[in-house]
């Protein structure tokens, strides 16, 4: 149940036209729903009630899911919500889920996979996604899509790395501007801790598994942004850009969480 069939019901009862025991019949069903493949098992129970509670529909993860799971997931999903994310997509996968949703779009450095069937796709507030380097891209780009899907406006600032402070500094009235930034690193993950010290808002830390054996997978750069010295810094999983997005949706909107008009 969306945000709008919520007030709807509430103002009903309000207005008189429906008992409270009704609309909590109402409210109680569908909340979680059964997905099953064609021998009846159950592969999947989806939280149908999941933006009422966080502000956003729950997201698909796509990996270690068949084609048909996914797809048939995505297809009940949609019956529910207009607009729906999967992440971690493979390219069979979005295959599939095409037949029963022909309007989604692949993102495919990121691994991403939307249908956006809202009449008006909201754009608020301003969430600045920056990466260290190229090589950072498919996490930063899962940020930053991932973002904008949940409703923020976003602007991109790739290869900024700390090799060369200045592609950095070139963007501080950018970086100034934004409610909140997500900072995209992989070898030693210096970048946070360099945008951090120049800004006065949140920085959502994102390790990347990209660099040299010493790097070990990203853990090297998760444990410099874990022991930064600059303050505002919280730090995700390595390359968890839809992590980052979430956190960063729901700082640059507070009412994103609630449901609410933004002020």
């Amino acid at each position: 149940m969306r945000h709008i069939d919520l007030i709807e019901l509430l103002n009903a009862v309000a207005s008189g036209e429906r008992d409270v025991a009704d609309v909590a019949r109402a409210l109680a069903q569908g909340q979680v729903a059964e997905v099953s493949a064609e021998d009846g098992a159950v592969h999947a129970r989806l939280d149908l009630h999941r933006e009422l509670r966080c502000g956003f529909p729950e997201v698909v993860f796509s990996q270690g899911k068949t084609d048909e799971q996914v797809a048939s997931i995505v297809e009940r999903l949609l019956a529910h919500s207009p607009v729906v994310l999967a992440t971690r997509v493979t390219p069979s996968q979005v295959q599939a889920t095409l037949a029963v949703a022909p309007d989604a779009v692949h993102h495919e450095l990121p691994r991403l996979l939307v249908v956006d069937r809202r009449d008006e796709r909201p754009s608020v507030g301003h969430v600045v996604i920056a990466s260290a380097g190229t090589a950072d891209l498919p996490v930063a780009e899962e940020a930053a899509c991932c973002a904008e899907v949940m409703g923020a406006r976003v602007t991109r600032l790739y290869d900024v790395g700390v090799a060369g402070v200045h592609r950095a500094l070139a963007h501080a009235d950018t970086l100034r501007d934004a409610r909140v930034i997500v900072a995209v690193a992989g070898m030693e993950g210096a970048l946070p801790s360099l945008v951090a010290g120049l800004v006065d808002v949140p920085v959502v830390a994102v390790p990347t598994s990209v660099g040299y054996g010493a790097n070990l997978g990203g853990f090297s750069a998760l444990l410099t942004m874990l022991n930064s010295c600059a303050g505002g810094i919280s730090v995700v999983n390595i390359d968890n850009g839809f992590g980052a997005a979430v956190v960063a949706s729901r700082i640059n909107d507070p009412a994103w969480a609630r449901g609410g008009e933004t002020t």
